[in-house]
Order: structure tokens, then C-alpha cells, then sequence
């Protein structure tokens, strides 16, 4: 019986099941833990019930006619999403097109939706920028060693949490959720960071913001829900530790809520600005966004600032491009769930 579940482990001798899992890469987890063979169910149920299921007779399909209030719910909804759609789209479409005209046409406002005076001169002005190069590798430094570190601090602390044997974590969890509701202050962080001697470091921009408690709790019921301590008991009694466990079994099941945690703290990285005000002070230390802070600051919002835009941009659109397919699922299989 497989209790709904779509994969199963079968026992390659006797055909009998041993364990049902909600997708494959998990019936091949529980497979190998346990023995036995990962098989989809449906293929097993559908081999099973060919010989004595009679024909299905093909029926028009019925349609429940739609009323007319439900009709003019629908275009209300539609109408909203699309004002939604047309307010976000517009100041993108600006940007880009301002990036791509003359400064003259950008100064004059003539530039709306499309480019005027198209030229590629204000992406090659902010790309001589000597500030750029620099700027840019201190970005993609921050991002990615930052988000190594966000991502395995989150799972370290969101693993154990999950775990019914872990004795003291309702307590734990209700001192992490209480320093989303109230934190210490600008000030009184600041002196943290001074104290401990991450000031005008790289480091005060990669541990201060390194874990969020929101991707704790995301992370925490993710475990809960498609971790069962089954398997970790089945795993313990086969001499598997926890470290062991941890990288064999749950990184490999996690890979939908790993991916959603790597585009929300690679995002934070990316676009953060105000640690690197508060906390540096060598300009060799300064991400892209804070030199297209200092920029925008300093001058009115011409087209080499529009063209800086649109190249900071790059690499979150990259990096969404990799991780998007996993965005729904993580947020789904990680929900708080009532």
C-alpha cells in the first residue's frame, strides 16, 4: 500500500513495497538507506490493473457555466494585475530606454518608453569608470561568500530545529523570532561591530546580516514537512551520523528550499548598500550599489547612472535565471502550514 505517495521502494526480489516518498530523488534516499529499488507507483498500479481493468468509455466532458457576476470578479482581477503590471513595467522601460538615448534626450524629457538618439556611449562612459571594475568584484565577493555563509548558517541552525529529539527548541525558536519583532538598534549593533573588530573589514558586511530569521522559520518547516525522523532513525541504525546524514541525505532532499534561500540572501547581498555606508570606509571596499548610491547622490539621474542601473541588474536576472524553477516549489514546500 502505498498511502498516495507517486515513488516507492520495492524489494527487487519479492515485488513487495517498502516505503512510499513524495518524489524520486527521496525514493532513492529511503532506497539506499533501506535497499530495494525506486520505482514510480502509477507504472507498478498501471502494470498491475491492465489485464482487468475494462475499457473507459469517453465522455463529453462537462463544463459548469460561469455566472455573470463571476464573470465581471474575473475582469476586475485581471484589470487589477494589469494596472499591478503596468506600474512596475513603466519605470523598468524608462531606465532601459534612457540608458540607450543621448544625454541631451534624457535632460530634455523627451525620452519616454523608447530611445531617442539611440547610442551605446553611456554604457561604455560608466563602464570606463575606474570605480566600476572594482566595485563590481567587491559585489560579486560579497554575494557569494555571503551567501555560502547565510545559506550553511540557516540550514545548521534550521536542521536541528526541526528535529522532535532536540530538546529546548521551542525556546530557541521563540528567542529567534523575538529578534525579528525587536532588534537592538543601528547604534548599539554598530558598537558590536566595532567591539569585535569587523569595522572597515569585508567581514562586517558578510556576518552581521548573516542569518534571517524569516529563511529560519522557511527552512525549519521545509525539514519538518519532507524530512521524517523515520529516516533518520532507519539512517543511525546502518551507522550513518548526523554530519553524515546531513550531507548524504537531507542536502540532496533540500535541493527546492536550498535553492530559494540562495536567491533571497544573494539578492540581499547584492542590492545591500547601507551596511557598506555605516560600516567601511576604504573606497577599495565599496560594493557596485554604493558607488551607484555615491553617484546618483552626487549627480541628477542622467543616462550613465541609467546605464549603471541596468548593468547592476545583470547579475540578479543570471542568477534568477538558474534558480527560478525552484522558486515556487521552495516557497510552497517551505510554508508555514496551520
Amino acid at each position: 500500500m502505498n498511502n498516495g505517495f507517486p515513488w516507492v521502494v520495492v524489494n527487487e526480489n519479492t515485488g513487495e513495497i517498502l516505503a512510499g516518498a513524495n518524489d524520486r530523488a527521496k525514493a532513492e534516499a529511503i532506497a539506499r538507506v533501506i535497499g530495494g529499488v525506486a520505482k514510480e507507483y502509477a507504472l507498478i498500479a498501471l502494470h498491475e490493473q491492465v489485464q482487468t481493468r475494462p475499457p473507459e468509455r469517453h465522455s463529453r466532458p462537462s463544463t459548469i457555466k460561469e455566472s455573470v457576476g463571476d464573470r465581471l470578479f474575473l475582469a476586475g482581477i485581471y484589470l487589477f494585475l494589469l494596472l499591478v503590471l503596468v506600474i512596475i513595467l513603466f519605470p523598468l522601460l524608462y531606465i532601459v530606454s534612457a540608458s540607450l538615448s543621448s544625454p541631451g534626450a534624457v535632460a530634455s524629457g523627451r525620452v519616454l518608453l523608447w530611445p531617442v538618439d539611440f547610442s551605446l556611449r553611456n554604457y561604455s562612459q560608466a563602464l570606463g569608470d575606474q570605480r566600476i571594475p572594482l566595485g563590481l568584484f567587491n559585489s560579486l565577493f560579497y554575494t557569494f561568500f555571503g551567501t555560502v555563509i547565510s545559506v550553511a548558517l540557516t540550514i545548521a541552525i534550521a536542521y536541528p530545529l526541526s528535529r522532535r529529539t532536540f530538546y529546548g527548541r521551542g525556546v530557541l525558536m521563540a528567542a529567534i523570532v523575538f529578534t525579528m519583532l525587536f532588534s537592538g538598534g543601528l547604534i548599539p549593533t554598530y558598537l558590536v561591530v566595532k567591539s569585535v573588530g569587523l569595522l572597515n573589514t569585508r567581514w562586517a558586511l558578510l556576518i552581521p546580516q548573516a542569518i534571517g530569521v524569516w529563511q529560519v522559520i522557511v527552512a525549519r518547516t521545509f525539514f519538518q514537512s519532507n524530512i521524517p525522523d523515520d529516516l533518520e532513525e532507519a539512517a543511525a541504525l546502518d551507522g550513518c551520523g548526523d554530519l553524515r546524514f546531513i550531507w548524504s541525505v537531507v542536502l540532496p532532499l533540500s535541493r527546492p528550499i536550498m535553492a530559494i534561500l540562495i536567491l533571497m540572501y544573494a539578492t540581499f547581498q547584492w542590492n545591500s548598500y547601507f551596511d557598506a555606508l555605516i560600516y567601511l570606509r576604504d573606497p577599495d571596499l565599496f560594493p557596485l550599489q554604493l558607488i551607484l548610491r555615491s553617484s546618483l547622490v552626487q549627480n541628477t539621474a542622467n543616462s550613465s547612472s541609467m546605464a549603471l542601473i541596468v548593468l547592476s541588474t545583470i547579475p540578479a536576472l543570471i542568477i534568477y535565471r538558474y534558480v527560478h524553477r525552484f522558486f515556487t516549489q521552495g516557497m510552497l514546500l517551505g510554508a508555514v502550514r496551520g
